[in-house]
């Protein structure tokens, strides 16, 4: 049996590397439900990314990464600005103000962002099953959003605040994916933690407060967001990112609502209804739809490549 090309080889890493950041960032919002209710939302994005900052610094004194090259740093910085610091902070806010369906709605409207910015500055291809695909995922989040919805929950700033948390998310992808081309994701999660850190700082003073306060389960689950859905999870989606594009990996997210649905339902008991199911489904559909690759992209990729005649010139 032959091994697979190194193309075809690259491709499963990065949609193993993605899947993982998926399962990740969903199961964040199962303990954001627990660590919410007992820390302000300054305080647990700060709290989560002094966490993740810790751990990924460790890692990288460990593998001795070093500081990213110069050229990497503008989208460091805008990336740490955009997402890990203001998306943070604006998100967690927002859904105090909403409710969750209203909040998942306004939200994923990210990818389709991040598909319009990616195709304007970076480039990227959109060709007809991606944006199929996002269609598809957009109208089951819209789907599971509806479903979740509490009717008469949601206020005008905090449908501004998930907007604006939507384009913070996605400013922040399109800005890390150049830094990518220069500095490992390694590199790129760590400094991109930190500068979000720094932004958060003025908040110190309320995490202190809080976690003077909350429950040792309400503080385990703030540590969990850091080290898992923060510090590895931004990671191998950093890796990912390198190895694909922008629109994408933003498309790739579309799973996250349907895996919420499920964590819900076997984490916190909350049994999902029809119309939640089906929005669910419709998300990973159309993830399925735009990850797909036509039946001649396939026969091309597997093709064996000729190999290199080893005359010299």
């Amino acid at each position: 049996m032959m091994n697979a090309s190194p193309t075809r080889r690259t491709e499963l890493l990065a949609a193993g590397a993605a899947t993982v950041t998926v399962v990740l960032w969903a199961s964040a919002f199962v303990s954001i439900r627990s660590a919410g209710s007992e820390y302000s939302p300054g305080a647990l994005a700060l709290g989560r990314l002094l966490v993740g900052a810790v751990v990924l610094g460790g890692i990288c004194l460990v593998r001795r990464e070093g500081l990213p090259p110069r050229a990497a740093w503008p989208g460091i910085a805008i990336s740490g600005l955009l997402w890990f610091g203001f998306y943070s902070v604006v998100l967690n806010w927002g859904e105090q103000q909403v409710d969750a369906g209203t909040a998942a709605l306004v939200v994923n409207i990210g990818p389709i962002l991040i598909a319009l910015l990616g195709a304007r500055l970076l480039g990227d291809p959109m060709p007809p099953r991606l944006l199929a695909g996002m269609a598809v995922s957009f109208a089951g989040a819209v789907t599971v959003g509806l479903s979740m919805s509490g009717g008469g929950g949601s206020s005008v700033l905090g449908v501004v605040l998930c907007l604006l948390a939507a384009v913070g998310y996605a400013g922040g992808v399109v800005a890390q994916k150049p830094a990518l081309g220069h500095a490992s994701a390694l590199q790129v999660t760590t400094y991109g933690c930190l500068v979000g850190a720094v932004l958060c700082l003025p908040f110190a003073g309320q995490l202190i407060g809080d976690a003077a306060d909350a429950s040792l389960s309400a503080t385990l689950n703030l540590v969990y967001l850091g080290v898992f859905s923060l510090a590895l999870a931004f990671t191998t989606w950093a890796y990912a990112l390198a190895r694909t594009t922008a629109s994408s990996m933003g498309a790739t997210t579309y799973a996250v609502p349907a895996l919420v649905v499920l964590m819900s339902w076997l984490a916190l008991g909350e049994v999902p209804g029809p119309l939640t199911l089906a929005g669910g489904a419709l998300c990973l559909a159309g993830v399925a739809v735009s990850r797909s690759r036509t039946r001649s992209a396939r026969v091309v990729a597997a093709a064996p490549q000729p190999e290199q005649t080893r005359e010299s010139a």
